[in-house]
Formats: C-alpha cells, structure tokens, sequence
C-alpha cells in the first residue's frame, strides 16, 4: 500500500471521528466549539442548518482566501478533508448521545476532536478553517500547531458565549484543552521516549553496561565545567520510558555519584526506533 492511499485512510477515518465527536457529543451536550465548525455549531442552534452544508461552504471560501500559504500536497489532503468531514458531518447527524452526565460527554468529545484532527494533521491535511490559520502561523511564526489551533478556537468560542451562555462556554474551553493534549500525543507520539544525559567520572563503564545491557547506543558531547574549568565528556542516551528505571539502577551501581538529567522526548526516528 502506497504512502499516499494510506495518507488518504487517515484523512478519511480522521474526519469521521471528527465528525463523531460533534454529532455524538458537542451538540447534543450544547457545547460550542472552535473555528468554521464552532461557527456551523452556532449556526445550526439558531437556524438549524446543517452543519456539513456550512462546513463545507464556509471551509471552501477559507480554502480559496488561504491557498498560496499551503503546500500543494496540503491543499489537496484538505480539499480531501473538508469533503468527507461535511459528508460525515451530515450522514452522522442525529446520532447524539444523550448523556446524564455532562462531564463525561465533555471529556469524549475532547478526545475523539483531538484523535481525528490529529490524524488530519499528522499527514499534512488540515480540517481547514482555523486549521488553515494555525498552518500559516506555523510557517511564518513557528507557532506549534496544537497551540496556535487553541488559540484561534478560543476566539471563536468565545464569540459563543452569547448563544451558550457561560456555563458551557467553560466546558467548551475545557474540551479544547483536552484536544490539543491529544493532537499532541496523535502527532508527536503516544510512547513518549526519555533522552538522558550522564556526567560520570566512570564514563566508559556506564556507556559499555548501557550498550550491553539495555542494548542502546551512547553518544558522547564534549563539554566543559565552568568552575573546574576541567574537559568533560558526557553521555547522551534516548531509551523507552521503561527502560528508565533499569537505566538508573544501572548507573548507580557504577557510580553512586554520577549526575544525572532526564528529558522526555517524543516521535524519535531512526535505528532502534522509528522509521521515517
């Protein structure tokens, strides 16, 4: 199977799950939500229009105005996406689940949005809308994503606080918050990896045991103390999360005084991890 049908599979099952998340949970829960879909969501409790119809025609003139900030390989994935998300949009109306529990309806809802916007984005679609705007403050401001998809849907969910009224305009943020927890984890990764760093008078013995034992490579960085003013090389190591306990026993055992730093890392590509 090709890179790009299987591009295509995620922009597909991402837009479902998306549009799921709206249909099953946001509205019948009366939550708002950010960018064109907050703004369909507003429309549709105040006119009952559909919301594929006005996702579809709202994200299209979005498209159009943004276009030239996209990669051609983006505007196509999000001519996929804002198609098969009004589609779905419209098929899945009225599917709602009526929960007792509001909470619980709220904490799914940000889930499932973060899950297929997070699949959208992962190949290099958009949802289009305040996804588009998020693209180009990314490419021009090195904005992260996740963050500056945030903060544009605020503005927009805030704008819904005439029609929702402020006790769902607070879960409504909450919700968004979640999304973009879990965008982050779609994207970057769910096995978060730990990079460690060593500073060990018994360098050698750590870098063999950790090649040995947990069979990982060891890179060595030159450094240097700036009150000793002495050479020092250190350790640099990425390993899985649950290596990290075997990890420590390992370097305390060799030396009880090494200095130790532990950074969580995600998406690691390359030998011993993933491929590209």
């Amino acid at each position: 199977m090709s890179k790009t049908v299987k591009d295509v599979i995620f922009l597909l099952i991402g837009s479902f799950v998306f549009s799921l998340a709206v249909n099953m949970f946001v509205i019948p829960i009366g939550l708002g939500e950010g960018g064109v879909t907050g703004i369909s969501i507003i429309l549709y409790y105040t006119t009952h229009l559909s919301t594929g119809i006005t996702n579809f025609i709202l994200n299209g003139i979005l498209l159009i105005v943004g276009y030239k900030f996209l990669e051609k390989k983006t505007i196509v994935y999000t001519m996929i996406t804002i198609i098969a998300t009004s589609i779905f949009l419209h098929v899945t109306e009225g599917w709602g689940l009526h929960l007792n529990e509001e909470l619980i309806g709220m904490v799914f809802a940000g889930v499932l949005l973060g899950v297929g916007i997070g699949m959208i984005l992962r190949v290099g679609g958009t949802t289009a809308g305040s996804a588009i705007i998020a693209r180009i403050l990314n490419k021009f401001l090195n904005w992260k994503v996740s963050h500056a998809l945030l903060i544009v849907d605020l503005l927009v969910v805030l704008a819904s606080y005439f029609i929702i009224g402020i006790e769902k305009l607070l879960f409504t943020i909450v919700m968004l918050y979640i999304t973009t927890k879990v965008i982050d984890f779609v994207i970057e990764g769910f096995d978060a990896k730990k990079a460690v760093t060593v500073i060990s008078s018994n360098k050698n013995e750590v870098a063999d045991q950790i090649n040995e034992q947990l069979d990982r490579g060891v890179t060595i960085l030159n450094g240097r103390g700036n009150y000793t003013k002495e050479s020092k090389e250190i350790l640099y190591v990425v390993i899985n999360k649950q290596e990290l306990i075997k990890l420590k026993k390992l370097i305390k055992k060799i030396d009880d005084e090494a200095f130790v730093i532990v950074h969580d890392v995600r998406d690691v590509i390359g030998k011993g991890f993933l491929s590209a």
